[in-house]
């Protein structure tokens, strides 16, 4: 084709190379939308982003509960860390929440408040790729009206990409009922065997 020369462009009318550059680019482009259907179809709910299950949950242990009861803060608890969830962690958290623990390297007892404890739990979430809490058995109970005291024994797996953890102990949490009907935990003592 010279440029500058008279050609007449018909409607429908195209040349020989450029039917079979169309057929090609249609084919090529059918193919591709196939193999990425087929990706689509063969990954079923696989989502690549979401943290890896673990094998400890129990069908009723996937619900998350209108924290009700204080039990029901200690599910959604459980699910938070399983699903490394930090916004259904930090619901079940009052806004005075007090978390103290025993540091045996200076000898005393150590506490942080709410803020401190998502920045930490937020870390641990990102750099553990399977979180696997335990309740095991409740030592005690003391439940009221509005307040409710619960000292339960766990068990805490922390898997890594290269590091593993598991930890036992007993927790210590003290529940308060809210204005909007929910329980949520004002201090959490930590009695790790480390």
């Amino acid at each position: 084709m010279k440029r500058g020369g008279n050609h007449k462009i018909v409607p429908g009318k195209t040349s020989g190379s450029r039917k079979k550059r169309m057929r090609f680019v249609t084919t090529r482009f059918a193919v591709m939308a196939a193999v990425c259907a087929g990706l689509v179809l063969s990954s079923g709910c696989l989502n690549p982003f979401a943290p890896r299950l673990t094998d400890n949950l129990e069908a009723t242990d996937m619900i998350i509960t209108s924290q009700a009861t204080p039990q029901e803060v200690l599910q959604n608890f459980k699910i938070a860390y399983t699903f490394r969830d930090s916004l259904l962690y930090s619901d079940v958290l009052d806004t005075g929440f007090l978390f103290v623990y025993f540091n045996p390297d200076e000898s005393r007892f150590v506490s942080w408040g709410r803020h401190e404890d998502l920045l930490t739990t937020g870390r641990m979430f990102r750099h553990f790729q399977v979180i696997d809490l335990v309740w095991n058995e409740t030592i005690y109970e003391n439940a009221g009206e509005t307040t409710s005291d619960i000292s339960r024994g766990f068990g805490l797996t922390l898997v890594g990409e290269q590091t593993g953890y598991t930890v036992t102990g007993r927790a210590v949490f003290t529940f308060k009922k809210n204005k909007d009907q929910k329980w949520r935990i004002t201090r959490w003592k930590d009695e790790s065997d480390l």
